[in-house]
């Protein structure tokens, strides 16, 4: 649902509205010369195809998002692959704004609206919960997406975990703080099927270790908000325990990574 949100509505609509849309890395063709005008590949941050449409598109090129081309792509192989994925999606970003806000603010060959629209849109949606709207996004997954709406609340909760996962990601970014820098290619599915395939003739089986899978701030977090339900039962009068409660049971869930499936030392 979320790549649907971002492919048919930040993309599509970047395309028709600005002619600028986040490019991210795959499926994309680029002229020789907005390469060369725009600076080239840089290795800054570790968001560089981002770096690079920024850049592009400051510099006065288009970008146009061709949603009748399908193209395969694969999905995060384990919970801890998507962790690391998520982590550079909102650390890299966050990192390039910090490096290019006084570049676009001072830019003369791009409008104000088109300014606004790199800064809010690129940067700021749906990256940072200060200016995240979770209404407006959970309706336009619901519509782009309506064969998965029966799964919405079991998609709220799990974005709401990861929105402590990103936003933590977003502020080590805007500080340039220990893992901003940190690059973790991310398994793919394929990858880890192939990797278990060839391993089969092994004589003994790699040991499992719980230890691995834990996520102590959505242990701790989980916890926090099933004690808050807990008082809601004894004194609250709302049932705010219903949703405290079910969100509780999703950040123990991801926190015990019992989330997708489990490659044991992918």
């Amino acid at each position: 649902m979320s790549l649907d949100y971002h492919f048919t509505v930040e993309q599509e609509v970047g395309s028709s509205t600005y002619a600028f849309f986040g490019f991210n890395g795959t499926a994309g063709v680029w002229r020789i010369d907005a390469l060369n005008e725009a600076g080239g590949w840089k290795d800054r941050t570790t968001v560089e195809d981002m770096d690079l449409a920024v850049r592009a598109s400051l510099k006065g090129w288009k970008f146009l998002y061709l949603s009748s081309v399908k193209v395969k792509n694969e999905l995060p192989s384990t919970l801890k692959a998507y962790r690391y994925q998520q982590h550079r999606w909102s650390c890299g970003p966050a990192n390039l704004f910090r490096k290019m806000l006084m570049e676009i603010i001072a830019n003369k060959k791009v409008t104000l609206w088109k300014k606004v629209h790199v800064i809010y849109s690129f940067f700021m949606v749906p990256k940072w919960g200060a200016v995240y709207i979770p209404s407006i996004i959970t309706i336009l997954n619901a519509v782009g997406t309506p064969r998965s709406l029966h799964l919405l609340v079991f998609w709220i909760l799990f974005e709401n975990v990861m929105s402590l996962h990103r936003t933590k990601a977003t502020f080590i970014g805007l500080l340039e703080a220990g893992r901003v820098n940190e690059w973790i290619v991310t398994e793919k599915l394929g990858d880890a099927l192939k990797g278990r395939a060839n391993n089969k003739a092994a004589a003994k089986k790699p040991r499992f270790r719980f230890g691995e899978r834990l996520h102590l701030l959505e242990l701790g977090t989980g916890a926090y908000l099933f004690f808050c339900g807990c008082y809601d039962v004894v004194f609250g009068k709302n049932h705010y325990f219903i949703y405290l409660y079910a969100q509780a049971i999703a950040f123990f869930i991801v926190g015990f990574g019992c989330v997708g499936t489990f490659v044991p030392h992918s």
